[in-house]
């Protein structure tokens, strides 16, 4: 079933006047018809179960059948730390970190970034990257909206991070599988998890040292290097398989 993000604004007893992009998507491209049913979420854990009334100009008239408390959640917050990569890496790590029950996502600056942002194009690739997000929290059935934060430095990064549980870093010439078994096995639901990702050609070592002198742990994901688009999306589908198998 399709699902759409709705406002608090937009829910009235027991109906939904969806405006916005989303009621053109919903009648033009997907072309939906009255009497189909969609569902909505409040991006605050509450989803609606709808059928479509009426089109009215530019507003979906919806009314709500069954309201269900969203269980699509991981039960952990876990932000994804991601150095810039190059071209348009990010928005494929954006819809997949989504997809993989991402809480947020927060771009930084690493010393091997090459791509340097100033502070219009920043905002233009977050207001994409956010719409990205979006389309991905939809399509994946989340019941939040993952928040996709403006670009930060390494430093700032690291001191938005200082407040979570547990900091992992991923780090190529990091050894030793058990250990990384033995701090992945003791996160617990509920703990706030926070993966710090390199950019092409990983972290320097003293970017490491930092970030273990802020409580971070370096962690192996296994023999084999992986890019930057795939080891954070790695690292967050063994945290959601041991989140959830803890909580099924």
């Amino acid at each position: 079933m399709q699902q759409f993000f709705a406002g608090t604004s937009q829910i009235k007893e027991n109906k939904i006047c969806l405006e916005g992009p989303d009621v053109n998507h919903m009648k033009n491209v997907l072309r939906m018809k009255p009497g189909e049913d969609v569902r909505i979420s409040d991006g605050a854990g509450k989803t609606y179960i709808c059928r479509i009334s009426a089109y009215e100009e530019q507003t979906a008239v919806l009314d709500i059948f069954k309201e269900l408390d969203s269980d699509t959640e991981l039960p952990s917050r876990i932000v994804l730390f991601q150095g810039l990569p190059k071209g348009d890496k990010m928005e494929w790590i954006v819809q997949k970190a989504v997809e993989l029950g991402a809480y947020s996502i927060v771009p930084f600056a690493a010393k091997r970034s090459v791509v340097k942002l100033d502070e219009k194009k920043a905002a233009k690739k977050q207001a994409r990257w956010q719409a990205i997000a979006r389309g991905a929290a939809e399509q994946s059935g989340r019941g939040i909206v993952p928040e996709i934060h403006t670009v930060y430095t390494f430093a700032e990064a690291l001191k938005m991070a200082e407040v979570m549980d547990v900091i992992l870093i991923p780090y190529e010439l990091e050894e030793g599988m058990k250990e990384t078994a033995r701090v992945l096995e003791s996160i617990a639901p509920g703990q706030s998890v926070g993966i710090f990702i390199g950019p092409e050609g990983g972290f320097e070592e003293e970017e490491v040292e930092r970030a273990k002198e802020s409580g971070a742990h370096p962690v192996t994901l296994g023999k084999r290097i992986l890019r930057t688009e795939t080891a954070g999306l790695a690292a967050l589908s063994i945290l959601m398989y041991h989140l959830e198998s803890l909580t099924a």
